[in-house]
């Protein structure tokens, strides 16, 4: 399983690899809008957007993570951000996570068609056996976005992760493994047709 930076192209939708360049971009659209609410660190100023894009670009680095940025392909603006983590080559599995959008792109074709590209490259591309998400059990929204993709409720991991606040957060885990992708595929191809 060769995970390493990829340009992904939509209709929709480009996912480029991040680059430090981006920060100024996404501390223009990303702050002041409680956009990373269920997040286990804050991002709520220019300096924690900022560190956040510096730390994921680390993990990059280290190989555990590979994040990309969303970009519009109608207006050619930055929409937000989405990433490959917990990335376990051995077992041929990784999460879709740390995903968000700018109000101006939420409930648009966006983030599906950005799930789209994300599972096809990893089912058809890199040979996943496995695609798992996690999302904050008090998030609804996300939640029923999973599982209106096609992915499957596993479980909750409890107390696993601390907040600031400090809250302890129960993470819910889905995934989408490769016997389901076919009809995940014919799922997510008929939502961006419509």
């Amino acid at each position: 399983m060769d995970v390493r930076p990829v340009t992904l192209e939509g209709r929709f939708v480009s996912l480029v690899p991040m680059e430090a360049a981006h920060a100024d971009a996404f501390v223009e659209i990303g702050l002041g809008h409680d956009l990373f609410r269920w997040y286990p660190w804050a991002v709520e100023t220019e300096p924690d957007m900022r560190e956040f894009i510096a730390r994921i670009l680390r993990f990059r680095d280290e190989g555990t993570w590979l994040p990309f940025t969303t970009i519009d392909r109608a207006s050619g603006r930055i929409a937000g951000s989405t990433s490959f983590l917990a990335i376990d080559r051995g077992h041929r599995r990784l999460e879709i996570g740390s995903t968000w959008l700018a109000p101006e792109w939420q409930r648009t074709r966006c983030n599906t068609e950005a799930k789209y590209l994300q599972l096809r490259h990893c089912f058809e591309d890199l040979g996943c056996v496995r695609v798992e998400f996690k999302t904050d059990s008090l998030n609804e929204r996300s939640r029923a976005a999973l599982l209106r993709i096609g992915a499957v409720e596993e479980g909750t991991f409890r107390n696993h992760m601390i907040c600031p606040g400090p809250r302890l957060r129960h993470s819910v885990y889905f995934s989408v493994i490769d016997s389901d992708w076919p009809a995940v595929k014919r799922q997510l191809e008929d939502k961006l047709a419509r």
